[in-house]
C-alpha cells in the first residue's frame, strides 16, 4: 500500500517532467522551423499595431499588408547591405591587422618575460585574436541569418497572419469559455513584447549613435560596422554588449596603443551603463518585470535551445511565460518566482 501511495504521488510529477523534457527535445531538433517561425511571430506582434492604424484610416487590409513588408524588406535590405560591405572591407584589412596584433603580442610577451614573468606566446596569441573575436561575432551572426534565411517562409507567415489579424477575434469568441478575459490575455502579452521591443529598438538606437559618433571622433577604422554591431548585439542581455566590444577594443590597440584601447573599453562602459541602468530602466518602468537572475538564465536555456534566435528573443520569450503562469493560481508561483517585483510577492 505504501508503495502504491508513493507511485501516486509522484507519478504526476514524473509525467511532467517527462513531457517538458520530450517537448524541449522535439523543440531542439525542430530548431530550424521552429526559429523562422518565432521570428515571424514578433514581426507580426510589432506590426500588429501599424496594421490596425492603417485599417481604421479605411486602408484597405491587402494594401495596408503589403506596405508593411514592403517597409520590413526595405529596412532589411538597407541593414544587410550596410554590414556586408562593412564586413567585406574590414576582412581585407583582418590580414594587415592580425600581422599588428602579432607583432604587440610578441612584444607584451618579451616585456612580461624582463619582469620574471614567463608566458607562452602562443598561448597569449590566442587570446590577442582579432580573427577569433570576429569570428564569435561571424558564426553567431550567419546562424541568425541562417534563421532568416528562409525568408520567403518568414514573409508569408508573417502576411497570413496579419490578414489574419481582423477576423482573429471572432474566432476567439467562437472557441473560448471567456472570450473576453482571453482577448484581454492574447492583448497584454502583444502589448508587452511590442513595448519591449519598441523601447529595446530605440535604446540600441541610441547606443550604436553614441558608439558610431565616439568611435568616428577617436578615428577607430569602420566606425559603422561597430555601431551597427552594437545596435544588434544590445538586444542580446548580459553579455551581448561585451561580444560587440571586443573586437572595437584590439582594433584600437592595433590602431592607437593601450592608450586609446583602455579608452574605448571605458566608452563602452559607459554608453552601456547609462543606456541599462539609467535609459532601459527609465523607459521600461516595471514592463519588463524579470530579475536579474532569471535574464541570464533565460538568455543561456533559450540559447541552448535555439542558437542565436533564442538568444536574441530571450527576454520576450520568458515575459511571455511569465504572463501565462500568471494568468493561473495553480502556476502564479512561477511567475513570482520570475519576477522581479516585490509588490508580487506580498
Amino acid at each position: 500500500m505504501q508503495t502504491t501511495s508513493i507511485i501516486k504521488h509522484c507519478s504526476n510529477p514524473l509525467v511532467s517532467f517527462a513531457a517538458i523534457v520530450i517537448i524541449l527535445t522535439g523543440v531542439s531538433y525542430a530548431e530550424d522551423i521552429i526559429s523562422p517561425l518565432l521570428i515571424a511571430l514578433f514581426i507580426s506582434a510589432l506590426s500588429g499595431p501599424v496594421m490596425f492604424w492603417l485599417t481604421a484610416k479605411k486602408v484597405p487590409p491587402g494594401i495596408a499588408v503589403s506596405l508593411i513588408i514592403a517597409c520590413i524588406v526595405i529596412l532589411g535590405f538597407f541593414m544587410s547591405s550596410i554590414l556586408g560591405s562593412s564586413v567585406h572591407g574590414f576582412s581585407d584589412n583582418l590580414p594587415e591587422y592580425q600581422k599588428r596584433l602579432q607583432e604587440i603580442t610578441h612584444s607584451i610577451g618579451l616585456t612580461l618575460g624582463h619582469f620574471g614573468i614567463n608566458i607562452q606566446l602562443e598561448e597569449l596569441k590566442k587570446i590577442f585574436n582579432l580573427g577569433k573575436a570576429m569570428g564569435l561575432i561571424s558564426t553567431t551572426l550567419n546562424q541568425l541569418l541562417g534563421a532568416l534565411g528562409n525568408i520567403f517562409f518568414i514573409l508569408m507567415t508573417v502576411i497570413f497572419l496579419l490578414l489574419e489579424l481582423s477576423s482573429f477575434r471572432f474566432k476567439i469568441k467562437a472557441i473560448s469559455a471567456d472570450p473576453a478575459q482571453t482577448m484581454d490575455h492574447l492583448y497584454h502579452v502583444s502589448k508587452t513584447v511590442a513595448d519591449y521591443f519598441k523601447i529595446k529598438s530605440l535604446t540600441s538606437f541610441l547606443t550604436a549613435l553614441a558608439v558610431f559618433i565616439a568611435l568616428t571622433l577617436m578615428e577607430i577604422d569602420f566606425p559603422i560596422l561597430w555601431a551597427l554591431l552594437a545596435f544588434l548585439f544590445n538586444f542580446i542581455p548580459n553579455i551581448g554588449s561585451i561580444i560587440a566590444a571586443v573586437p572595437v577594443v584590439l582594433l584600437a590597440l592595433i590602431q592607437f596603443g593601450f592608450f586609446v584601447a583602455g579608452e574605448v573599453i571605458i566608452l563602452y562602459v559607459v554608453i552601456n551603463s547609462v543606456v541599462g541602468n539609467f535609459l532601459e530602466p527609465k523607459f521600461m518602468g516595471k514592463s519588463l518585470g524579470l530579475s536579474t537572475l532569471i535574464v541570464f538564465l533565460s538568455l543561456i536555456f533559450w540559447g541552448w535551445l535555439l542558437g542565436p534566435v533564442g538568444m536574441f528573443l530571450s527576454v520576450p520569450l520568458t515575459m511571455i511565460f511569465k504572463i501565462i503562469m500568471d494568468n493561473s493560481e495553480k502556476t502564479h508561483w512561477i511567475s513570482v518566482l520570475l519576477s522581479n517585483n516585490d509588490e508580487e510577492m506580498h
